[in-house]
């Protein structure tokens, strides 16, 4: 089966401020996705789900469904805090979604295939859409999943800090364990995170997922049951998120299966800060300079690799 990139967009963006995921950046007013779905068109991906919340979709069909049309098949979910919490009650004091696992399991209806997973306000290069796809068309099972791995330093903001889930990586690739780190960010030469008993080191050569997993379509009833675990041990805690990490994580240590760490030659960058935004718009212009995506993204038809 062909596999479908799933395209995470329902975040408040609280640290921004504003509606990054439709924030024009390219030189002719593309948005980061544009070129996310650029480049999964051009690997060989034919289907893209989007998931968002119900209060903007008007907005983001608006803005994708004319540009897409004839080029890759679209598809829409809404991440809303009832999503799945079957009979429950949403915490008191609750506003923000429930985190990135929450948001894949809201499109198990959309999704029978292997599928990949990314953010909407990331840039992740071309080279690792088509390491996913080869991967996804080529070696994912119900116990071999993936992310595509970026070196840390790359990925940090100058504005603030990030959120980067740090792995441990064995000699082989594989992963040995996630952990999501909310407050990363440089102390002069050092990288470190914070966390309520202080600060501690990363090591600089640490790889870490920018939220680009691959799955095998057997992971939703999985997300499913520790998402219930999740509500239950987190009932009186309304800013508690449930992130993908978590699932990589539990996958690993469950023995479950093995979660492979691509490398990738591919240079991130993203809006995390105001701040970030012209630094990321002289990217994307230095990038058509070069002549790795036309001045006008969806003129012309995208050719395929073969």
């Amino acid at each position: 089966m062909e596999p479908t990139l799933l395209i995470l967009a329902a975040g408040m963006a609280s640290r921004y401020g504003s509606m990054k995921q439709i924030q024009s950046f390219g030189p002719s007013g593309e948005t980061i996705m544009d070129y996310s779905i650029y480049d999964a068109i051009r690997a060989g991906y034919k289907k893209v789900v989007f998931i968002i919340r119900e209060s903007f979709a008007d907005d983001i069909k608006s803005i994708f469904e004319p540009k897409l049309k004839g080029k890759i098949k679209t598809e829409y979910v809404y991440q809303e805090l009832t999503s799945f919490m079957n009979g429950q009650q949403v915490p008191a004091g609750r506003e923000k979604p429930w985190g990135t696992a929450h948001a894949v399991l809201c499109a198990r209806e959309k999704i029978a295939e292997p599928f990949s997973v990314i953010n909407a306000d990331d840039f992740y290069g071309r080279d690792s859409f088509e390491k996913s796809y080869q991967f996804l068309t080529g070696e994912v099972s119900p116990d071999l999943y993936a992310i595509i791995g970026y070196d840390l330093p790359k990925t940090l903001s100058e504005h603030g800090t990030v959120s980067r889930g740090v792995c441990e990586v064995d000699k082989n690739n594989f992963l040995v364990s996630i952990a999501e780190r909310t407050k990363i960010y440089r102390e002069g030469k050092r990288i470190v995170y914070e966390e309520a008993d202080g600060k501690h080191e990363v090591p600089a050569d640490a790889k870490v997922s920018m939220n680009f997993w691959c799955f095998h379509q057997t992971v939703f009833p999985l997300i499913e049951g520790w998402f219930k675990e999740f509500v239950n041990d987190n009932a009186s805690n309304p800013k508690a998120e449930f992130f993908i990490p978590i699932i990589g994580d539990k996958f690993v240590r469950s023995g479950k299966g093995k979660i492979k760490v691509i490398p990738t030659r591919a240079q991130w960058f993203g809006v995390t800060y105001k701040e970030d935004a012209p630094i990321v718009k002289e990217s994307f212009q230095q990038l058509v300079n070069k002549g790795e995506y036309p001045p006008r993204l969806w003129g012309n038809k995208v050719d395929v690799k073969s």
